[in-house]
């Protein structure tokens, strides 16, 4: 049974940083995509990074772009997203997400193509 288990989150002031973490049970996901996805109160759910399953193809969304970084550790089975610079507009619980067989990697990225998601972890940046 897969399962993944976000860890990290928490309240942080405006330009402060946070590394979130994600555990992945169950599964090989050395052999796929992996994401990270935020969801803010009333909105949609958007995909933030996305990293092939080798680690060599990184994609970022446009807003955070060059203040976050996302890596993974095949042999740990964990997935990090390193967030610098932060503002309150990345205020959200964030997701870790496993992309479904046969899917590559790019952007823009759409939840419809990862399969299984850990529960979130809610990030707070304040002013």
């Amino acid at each position: 049974q897969v399962r993944l288990t976000e860890i990290g989150g928490g309240s942080v002031q405006s330009g402060g940083s946070l590394r979130l973490s994600c555990n992945v049970f169950g599964y090989a996901p050395n052999f796929y995509t992996l994401g990270w996805f935020r969801q803010a109160p009333g909105q949609e759910r958007e995909g933030v990074s996305c990293i092939s399953a080798s680690g060599h193809s990184v994609y970022d969304g446009v807003s955070v772009k060059g203040r976050f970084a996302i890596s993974r550790d095949n042999t740990q089975n964990m997935l990090y997203l390193h967030m610098n610079d932060l503002k309150p507009d990345d205020t959200a619980i964030y997701y870790c997400a496993v992309a479904s067989p046969g899917y590559g990697v790019g952007w823009p990225v759409d939840p419809e193509d990862f399969d299984h998601w850990g529960q979130g972890t809610q990030v707070n940046v304040t002013s």
